[in-house]
């Protein structure tokens, strides 16, 4: 297995492979509660309008995310994983959503025009994304070439979180060899606590980005699933992935 490692819009382009696309603060901590929570699956989008789309075909689809971080008007929840906590099962469970963010929806997008399979990533399914990648690549199933994206702020500037959580899949996936990519927990909590957009979130200083989505998008592992996503009608549909075949 061979790891390449890339950042933002520009990395996601072109991206060959098996590519994951990483998205912590907060795309792909979002999509991950709410599958956790029971949505039937994503359709990422590149714009708010193609979104709202979606809703105005089918009435039953929820709109979700963001531009410049800021919840857009007419959607149904912004980009905020303490909003989706605080919406629970209740609000999510068997619904379809349409996805548009600055970030993470924008990589995938990109990624899945060349990409063999594209995996949204974040902390809360690392592991399983690995499970996922070496199951697939041990049955002869996926390419040798595993490209892993981290995405950024808004695609053009890199951010810690994301190079953290893309050192911990590339460990991963290197079956936990120090020595060939060494990844200390703590010391990435220290190295995105030490940020100082997120210790500006984390004093509330951010309205658009409360600090319990700091919080939430840092844990690790919280879920078995992977989120696979593949190019349809012009947009990007992402499925879960349960732990019984990733």
């Amino acid at each position: 297995m061979r790891v390449e490692r890339r950042s933002l819009l520009d990395g996601a382009t072109g991206a060959h492979g098996t590519v994951v696309v990483i998205d912590v603060l907060r795309a792909f901590s979002c999509s991950a509660l709410m599958f956790h929570f029971g949505v039937r699956d994503l359709a990422l989008v590149r714009t708010p309008q193609e979104a709202l789309a979606f809703r105005e075909r089918d009435p039953d689809y929820l709109v979700a995310g963001e531009v410049k971080g800021v919840k857009v008007d007419g959607f149904d929840v912004g980009n905020s994983p303490a909003d989706i906590v605080s919406k629970g099962e209740a609000f999510f469970s068997r619904r379809r959503v349409a996805v548009r963010s600055s970030a993470g929806t924008q990589g995938v997008l990109a990624a899945a025009a060349t990409a063999d399979e594209v995996i949204l990533g974040s902390y809360m399914t690392a592991s399983a994304i690995a499970r996922h990648i070496s199951t697939r690549h041990e049955a002869g199933g996926a390419s040798a070439q595993v490209t892993i994206v981290a995405m950024g702020f808004e695609g053009i500037r890199p951010s810690v979180e994301d190079e953290r959580c893309g050192d911990y899949i590339e460990h991963l996936l290197l079956n936990g060899d120090a020595r060939r990519r060494p990844y200390d927990h703590v010391e990435a909590l220290a190295a995105c606590l030490s940020d100082p957009e997120i210790a500006a979130s984390l004093r509330g200083e951010h309205a658009y980005r409360p600090k319990e989505d700091i919080v939430l998008a840092l844990q690790r592992d919280l879920f078995e699933f992977a989120m696979v996503g593949r190019l349809e009608d012009g947009h990007v549909r992402v499925t879960r992935v349960p732990p019984a075949t990733a």
